[in-house]
């Protein structure tokens, strides 16, 4: 059972922007916390930015802060991730993350604390 589907990943060079895409079948969307997370080529994943039910609440990872803009659209179900002026160092396989919070504000930066995971899309970034 697909739950989490990313896309909009792809070669980009410095400097550029790319915007990834979450589509959840999760129900009801609106209940769920959401995180973008990465991993890049030996790196250990990491979070990028978490976002509360209601997108009231935004994490940003001190990386991508000023670059990266993260939304959500609770009547399509979807989630957004902006990510402008990009760096070699951003080249990853971005995956996004769910988990039931009973909380309209609260963003949840513990990986661990996700239990529902798409397979990631790639991006790259050429110098």
């Amino acid at each position: 059972q697909v739950q989490l589907v990313e896309s909009g990943g792809g070669l980009v060079q410095t400097g550029g922007s790319l915007q990834l895409s979450c589509a959840a079948s999760v129900r009801p969307f609106s209940n769920y916390g959401m995180g973008w997370f990465r991993r890049g080529p030996g790196k250990d994943r990491e979070l990028v930015v978490a976002i509360s039910t209601s997108g009231i609440s935004t994490h940003y990872a001190p990386s991508v802060k000023g670059r990266f803009t993260v939304s959500r659209d609770n009547a399509k179900n979807t989630l957004f991730l902006q990510m402008n002026n990009l760096k070699p160092e951003d080249t990853a396989v971005y995956y996004c993350a769910a988990r039931i919070s009973g909380s309209y504000a609260h963003t949840e930066i513990d990986p661990d604390a996700y239990n529902i995971w798409g397979l990631g899309t790639q991006v790259t970034v050429s110098s």
